[in-house]
């Protein structure tokens, strides 16, 4: 007799996960042990029902499918065969097949499920289950403080995910004393020689490093280069001003003006959505 895999279904909307458990009585290897109706009930229930396989919503409210992850790793408990589940086709095709995780669709499509659970089928048990939680476990380990929709948008658009952490904290030297800026709160960084002005919340902080070296330590999708000797936060932009001679100029929430240079334009009128 073939040993039956143990499914779990975790989807906050009432219709999908019946829709789901009644096409998965269709499949005599497996067995639905339970369902979750949100991202938190999961983290609780897996560790007490070891399913072998879940199939996990990635859009729910509280915890989305990545965290749900990233969170049982954080507890150190063994993480089953993902199969998400998700209403964004395009966004699904791209990110997973990229990962070579698997993925269905909502609605279900009876083929697609069969497929998938063909695929589960062939890696339950074997070594290559263990790579497939390797991959799964690199692509949400870094996403968890972001919005699991922007990720799936910009693995479809080709865009490539930046797995770097970057820090929360700068540290800033001045002669004995070290100063601990928080890095959301930089407005903007500009160079005054061979040294760096630091603008924060709580006043100007002066460092000796390099604009290109404080570049590579900020994270891109909150610091664009305005121009050669400027970085500014786009959380502090409240608008970008065109003027009659062609230059730009960012307005931060404090009044401050910084000019855009022409080579770093595009670049700033994408990241503030113009």
């Amino acid at each position: 007799m073939t040993t039956k895999i143990k499914a779990l279904i975790v989807d906050d909307e009432p219709l999908a996960r019946k829709g789901l458990a009644v096409r998965l009585q269709e499949f005599e290897n497996i067995e639905l042990v339970g369902e979750c109706q949100n991202g938190l009930e999961a983290v609780s229930t897996i560790p007490q029902l070891r399913p072998d396989l879940v199939f996990l919503d990635i859009q729910m409210p509280g915890l989305n499918g990545f965290q749900v992850i990233n969170k049982l790793r954080e507890l150190q408990q063994p993480i089953p065969i993902i199969v998400f589940v998700t209403a964004y086709d395009t966004y699904a095709i791209k990110a997973f097949d990229i990962h070579a995780l698997d993925y269905v669709l909502k609605p279900i499509d009876e083929k697609r499920l069969k497929a998938s659970i063909q695929k589960v089928t062939d890696v339950f048990g074997q070594n290559s289950e263990g790579e497939q939680k390797v991959k799964l476990a690199k692509l949400v380990a870094e996403y968890t403080g972001d919005d699991c929709e922007d990720i799936l948008q910009r693995l479809a658009s080709g865009e490539a995910i930046d797995n770097k952490r970057y820090p929360s904290i700068l540290a800033i030297k001045d002669g004995s004393e070290v100063t601990r800026v928080e890095v959301d709160d930089i407005q903007w960084i500009d160079a005054a020689g061979d040294y760096m002005c630091v603008h924060a919340s709580d006043g100007t902080h002066i460092m000796r490093r390099t604009m290109k070296e404080l570049e590579e330590e900020l994270d891109p999708r909150k610091f664009v280069r305005a121009h050669r000797s400027a970085i500014v936060n786009i959380k502090y932009v409240t608008k970008m001003v065109s003027h009659v001679s062609g230059e730009y100029h960012l307005v931060l929430s404090n009044d401050t003006e910084l000019k855009v240079s022409r080579s770093h334009r595009d670049k700033v009128k994408e990241m503030i959505r113009i």
